[in-house]
């Protein structure tokens, strides 16, 4: 089956907003020392899965499922992005066990002593006002929602 030039971008989407997403979490972890809490750590799960599912739709068939499955991966860490927002600028309360030592490699109980305890509900850099979870929300969401709507409309 031959993808139609809004499958095709649909697809580039899916495959590319999650990859920088992610590439943009690494470098903001081990270029800037932004270590992820465990809310951080949720969000990036559906971009793997969204970079893995739209890999997929590359070589299998059906490819217009497997893209709208990434879209909905990137739906799914937006969502995930709007709480942990939410929990971050205090519009509501978070989970009380989220926090996450950040672990190296070597010797476990010395990265655990040594390891900075990381909080969900603080916000660890922002721009323009909005948090990492926050440009997240609006980058996955719109992503998402483009997505779907790439796979919608027919070409006339």
């Amino acid at each position: 089956m031959v993808l139609t030039p809004r499958e095709k971008l649909a697809q580039r989407l899916a495959l590319g907003v999650p990859a920088l997403l992610l590439g943009g979490a690494y470098v903001s972890e081990y270029g800037f020392g932004l270590h992820p809490c465990e809310m951080c750590w949720w969000q990036r799960y559906p971009h793997f899965a969204a970079i893995a599912l739209a890999l997929l739709s590359t070589v299998a068939a059906p490819r217009r499922v497997w893209i709208a499955l990434a879209a909905v991966a990137l739906l799914v860490t937006g969502a995930i992005g709007a709480f942990h927002a939410g929990v971050e600028y205090g519009w509501w309360e978070g989970l009380t066990t989220c926090s996450t030592p950040s672990l190296g490699g070597g010797d476990p109980l010395e990265a655990i002593m040594n390891a900075p305890l990381v909080r969900c509900d603080e916000v660890q850099w922002s721009l323009a006002g909005i948090s990492l979870a926050g440009w997240n929300f609006l980058i996955s969401t719109v992503a998402g929602i483009a997505i779907l709507l790439l796979l919608r409309r027919k070409d006339s």
